[in-house]
């Protein structure tokens, strides 16, 4: 399984945001692409990194972050936040993003995502932000009524690379990730699925192991790393080597893939 940095971008700073509320950002850094070399140096092998702004607003407006970001590292960026039309998605790819993240448009735009995925396959990933079961968009700010898992299913079916959930009620929380709606969301459909939000410490991280075999292929770890809970390299070695005395028996898992 692999343990992804999230770097989210607000006016240029790296920033974690409680609940998905833009009220209760964190400033954790002024300066993003040195944040990104830290990832790196302890071992990332992929970086997510979230336009804030560009998700309120309906399109990229930290691109030149971005850029300076992905000109810096040598490992693959996966970017989200505000792509909602084929120029977006298209000048991200053309500055060096490896793969895009689609949110609102999956829900509102299904054509887009079909052109996307024919037009650009392998990169396109398509991030479901569910709030009690049921799909946020525009950054968070408002609930469909369109369920995750039936959302995961579409995508799915119109070859999207990969899936992202975040459940919003555990992002930037520490609270731990949302094992159940993973484990359903990974039961329904056969592509890799990311988990996001909530991982506070390694052993959330070992813990998500166990859903590893139905398809949890990844998991992006934000605010436990900025506030020291997690260390990326600790979690990297952890994540590898599925040590199973790092899980405590109460969490109810015996194996590990």
């Amino acid at each position: 399984m692999e343990v992804i940095p999230a770097i989210d971008l607000l006016e240029g700073r790296c920033v974690r945001l409680y609940q998905g509320d833009y009220s209760l950002s964190e400033v954790f850094s002024e300066n993003p692409v040195d944040v990104a070399l830290q990832w790196v140096e302890q071992g990332a092998t992929r970086l997510h990194l979230v336009d804030l702004d560009g998700a309120k607003v309906g399109h990229p407006v930290n691109t030149k972050t971005i850029e300076t970001i992905v000109r810096a590292i040598r490992i693959p960026v996966q970017v989200g936040g505000g792509l909602r039309d084929r120029t977006g998605v298209a000048q991200l790819l053309d500055i060096g993003v490896r793969q895009v993240i689609l949110g609102t448009a999956a829900v509102e735009n299904y054509p887009l995502v079909e052109q996307l995925c024919a037009e650009f396959a392998g990169k396109i990933i398509v991030g479901i932000d569910a709030r009690n079961g049921r799909v946020a968009t525009r950054g968070w700010v408002e609930t469909s009524d369109v369920a995750a898992t039936d959302l995961a299913q579409q995508m799915a079916k119109l070859g999207v690379a990969a899936i992202i959930y975040t459940d919003i009620h555990r992002d930037g929380t520490l609270a731990g990730p949302n094992r159940d709606a993973l484990r359903e969301l990974a039961s329904s459909i056969s592509i890799p699925i990311i988990a996001s939000g909530g991982i506070s410490s390694i052993t959330d991280l070992l813990s998500l192991l166990a859903l590893e075999p139905l398809g949890v292929t990844g998991v992006i770890v934000g605010k436990a790393l900025y506030t020291g809970n997690v260390s990326l390299k600790e979690a990297i070695q952890a994540v590898g080597s599925g040590r199973l005395q790092d899980v405590p028996p109460d969490l109810g898992f015996s194996t590990f893939a």
